[in-house]
């Protein structure tokens, strides 16, 4: 059995626009839009990682993800788990940090050693080495 690729963020985004605008010029019919598949699961760890990856406090990350610090800090300690809508905002976030950071009004960053594998976001321990 093989493994289907998904496509890149960016690029279902695109597909995403441009089906809603057929479908509102009535080219296209509710019936034949793709259902996305569910966001990537996140554990305690990886989260804290991730957000210590993006050199971000827990007051910013969770201002970024538009939620309490106290969220942010039961998420990360694995007391609670991310709703649908945040763990969808986190992976944009391990997809393309530059998207949100700028629609959010922070600084853009990128994000090395962050991927999403076998529907989880893996952050790996140690930064890649910046190239000189």
């Amino acid at each position: 059995m093989t493994t289907k690729q998904r496509k890149p963020l960016f690029e279902r985004l695109k597909q995403g626009l441009e089906e809603g605008i057929a479908h509102a010029k009535g080219e296209l019919t509710l019936k034949t839009v793709k259902i996305p598949d569910d966001p990537p699961k996140i554990d305690a760890a990886t989260l804290a990682a991730l957000r210590s990856r993006a050199a971000m406090s827990q007051a910013v990350f969770a201002k970024m993800l538009s939620v309490s610090t106290k969220t942010l800090q039961s998420w990360e300690q694995g007391t609670r788990q991310p709703s649908g809508s945040s763990l969808r905002i986190i992976q944009m976030f391990s997809e393309h940090p530059e998207v949100v950071c700028e629609s959010v009004g922070l600084p853009i960053i990128t994000l090395k050693g962050v991927k999403i594998k076998e529907k989880k976001i893996v952050v790996t321990r140690k930064p890649p080495k910046k190239s000189r």
